[in-house]
């Protein structure tokens, strides 16, 4: 099979475990996640061997796996649709088919796969349990998910609208995969449509990234009318047409056409990956079960959003002003994130957070022009970043498991204050976790984080960016902090709850994909070490800055070793890490946590402002001015102004006209006259012989005497 052929196949076992689930399978748990988990499994299986056939190659950039067809007409021509593998391609191909895969196995055992169904379970809630009966004790036991099949078919969807935006070689396609997972986050945040949090996180997302993909629309609409086609390739190879986009003040605020096409399309960026201020949904998006949470912020969703700003980095580049716009984004959301993170209890948004905040490191390095660097960062945290929500949601499951056992309902295993001393309880999770939140913390050299991470700081450092240097390196800082105050309240210490002493550790369909997650977690910055890098560079070739770099026509130079930048990501991260756990080794709830402050913890309030801004007067606008006083106050009163008008013409006409004229003189009239006449001639009509030859004989006399006389009178 042809390279070309077998990309545009790996979307499609995800899409057909769809329907098959829908249409036949989902009376049947086992087989409903046999056909999902067989679909990764053949979407990884393609995946990988298109990527390994990308890396043999030669000049990938320049000749990159490609095909097309004519699909729409288009006047004298078509607007053609295809597949395209060039290196930024086949390194983004590589960690999607691997997260997508672990997120789809691990859900097996996150839904409870074989337990019994739950005592009280309803669809649409979270399964509260099982009793069952064992040597004669009875005792609860986690109960499977109600709607175990509903879910891996989502999910098929799911995967099915990233690999589609991965490989689409133009913006048209890419944007129906965008928006399919629009479709499925919408469904998946809402899984469990029976809790009214899941509800309103649900629409929220939904509605938030529309605003941003509504401007994304709109940048590809412009650029179609100025380009003629929607083809990466045949846009950033064209020289005249890339000169013309770039003249400076063609358009609005003194931006070039490529200025605002490239704004337009990153405003879509800003709702898909959750950047400031369109930021609002990706926390509530907890609200979904964990695999669901993993997708999001690691394999799919948010990715996609940075994915798009690094295919079209082309574009971007040749305006400096949106390059600023796109630097001071990325840049303010990152310390922005940070801040809050430190405040969260809840195991889950802890890093929901962090993803906002380490998106926000991958766009400010686009933004100063970082292409490497930012599409490093993007590989490293989607392993990192689906260790660490896989984890939790092994920390959750387990933290259940003690619900359950003591029946205490009211404990929210979510919350890190609940837990404490789970290193011993879940040692697999505990492991797998120090690694993920090490890697997210940049710990030096032995993980993929800081090689990622520290590749930014060095670029701001070197292309003269202090600000954004300064400000970034303070967010590593934060984060670091807050990571360690994770693992340390979740983790370490004593047990502060009787649940927290009975969790235990998850089954292996779980543990296993923490375990692979965690060698890519380490593993996977090694191909990126800088060469002049010291005593390790040059040991192992900086294969991804040669291999990704070549996607450019002009392959960006690596930044030249600097000591400040190494010796600041070096500080903060060890700095952090320390300070986090000697602060939070001794605190036990979290009245004693003195970053428990009302504003970080409410977010900044800007759901609050959301609220009084938009959503209060939009309310006030559809119930108030166009419910109230337009329909039934302006409308309503017109027509009840014309309905008595319109009765009393009626009734005139009705009294006056209709019953006196047409009715009585052309309609009961007509009907009188023809009812005397036939009554007047029935009598006639006797059926007697003789009387007909008698009236004969009348009529004979009548008319002959009739005759005589007028003859006679001649």
């Amino acid at each position: 099979m042809t390279t070309e052929t077998l990309i545009w196949l790996i979307p499609l076992p995800p899409a057909l475990a769809f329907f098959l689930i829908v249409l036949f399978t989902n009376k049947s748990k086992a087989l409903s996640h046999s056909v999902g988990v067989g679909a990764a499994i053949l979407s990884f299986l393609g995946s990988m061997v298109v990527f390994f056939r990308a890396v043999s190659v030669e000049h990938l950039g320049e000749h990159p796996f490609e095909s097309s067809i004519p699909w729409m007409p288009t006047g004298d021509t078509w607007f053609n649709i295809g597949v395209l593998i060039d290196p930024l391609g086949a390194a983004v191909l590589f960690f999607v088919s691997i997260t997508i895969f672990m997120i789809f196995l691990y859900s097996v055992g996150y839904h409870n796969f074989g337990q019994p169904a739950g005592d009280h379970d309803r669809k649409g809630l979270p399964p509260h349990g099982a009793t069952v009966e064992e040597h004669g004790h009875k005792h609860v036991v986690p109960s499977v998910e109600p709607m175990y099949s509903r879910f891996f078919a989502f999910l098929g969807l799911f995967a099915f609208g990233m690999y589609t935006l991965v490989v689409s070689d133009n913006l048209l396609t890419m944007f129906v995969g965008w928006e399919i997972m629009g479709l499925c986050s919408y469904l998946l945040i809402g899984f469990w449509y029976g809790k009214p949090s899941a509800r309103a996180a649900a629409i929220k997302a939904f509605m938030t990234t529309r605003i941003g993909d509504v401007f994304m629309l709109l940048g590809i609409g412009l650029l179609y009318s100025v380009a003629g086609t929607l083809n990466f390739r045949e846009i950033f190879g064209n020289e005249e047409l890339m000169h013309t986009l770039a003249v400076p003040g063609a358009t609005l605020f003194g931006l070039s056409l490529a200025g605002l096409i490239a704004l337009l399309l990153f405003i879509g960026t800003v709702g898909k990956s959750a950047q400031w201020p369109l930021h609002v949904w990706l926390p509530d998006a907890m609200e979904g079960p964990t695999p669901v949470s993993a997708m999001i912020h690691a394999a799919t969703m948010v990715s996609a959003g940075v994915h798009a700003v690094i295919r079209m980095f082309p574009l971007l580049s040749l305006d400096h002003n949106t390059m600023g716009v796109v630097a001071f984004i990325g840049t303010f959301t990152a310390i922005f994130a940070a801040t809050i993170a430190v405040a969260q209890n809840d195991i889950k948004r802890v890093l929901a957070y962090s993803t906002i905040s380490q998106l926000g490191f991958m766009i400010a390095a686009l933004g100063i022009g970082a292409y490497v660097a930012a599409a490093f960062h993007l590989i490293t945290h989607a392993f990192f970043k689906a260790l660490l929500f896989l984890g939790s949601g092994s920390v959750i499951h387990g933290m259940e498991h003690g619900v359950l056992h003591t029946g205490n309902h009211s404990v929210d295993p979510q919350d890190m204050f609940n837990m404490g001393g789970l290193r011993n309880k879940m040692p697999i999770t505990f492991w797998t976790f120090v690694i993920g939140g090490f890697a997210l913390s940049g710990f030096p050299l032995i993980t993929a984080g800081f090689w990622s991470k520290d590749e930014i700081l060095a670029d701001a450092w070197g292309h003269g960016h202090l600000v954004v240097f300064l400000t970034l390196a303070l967010a590593a800082f934060m984060t670091a902090f807050y990571t360690m105050r994770q693992i340390t309240l979740t983790f370490l210490g004593e047990p502060r709850t009787k649940e927290a002493e009975h969790a235990q550790e998850t089954p292996w369909t779980m543990t296993v994909p923490l375990m692979v997650l965690s060698i890519f977690a380490v593993g996977y910055g090694w191909v990126g070490i800088p060469e002049d890098f010291p005593v390790l560079g040059g040991l192992v070739p900086n294969w991804f800055h040669d291999f990704v770099g070549h996607t450019l026509h002009e392959v960006p130079e690596a930044v030249e070793f600097s000591w400040a930048p190494l010796l600041t990501s070096l500080g903060v991260a060890l700095g952090g890490l320390f300070l986090g756990w000697f602060y939070y080794r001794n605190v036990n709830s979290a009245k004693e946590d003195f970053f428990q402050i009302a504003l970080l913890k409410n977010k900044y309030y800007f759901d609050e402002a959301y609220d009084f801004v938009f959503v209060k007067p939009a309310i006030w606008l559809s119930e108030v001015f166009t419910y109230q006083w337009m329909d039934k106050g302006a409308i309503d009163g017109f027509l009840h102004i014309f309905g008595p008008t319109t009765g009393g013409i009626g009734g005139f006409i009705r009294n006056y006209i209709d019953l006196p004229v047409i009715n009585k003189f052309i309609g009961d009239g007509s009907a009188d006259v023809v009812q005397w006449v036939g009554r007047s001639l029935r009598p006639i009509q006797s059926g007697r012989i003789q009387q007909y030859m008698m009236l004969s004989l009348v009529v004979l006399v009548v008319i002959g005497g009739a005759l005589l006389y007028f003859l006679l009178g001649l």
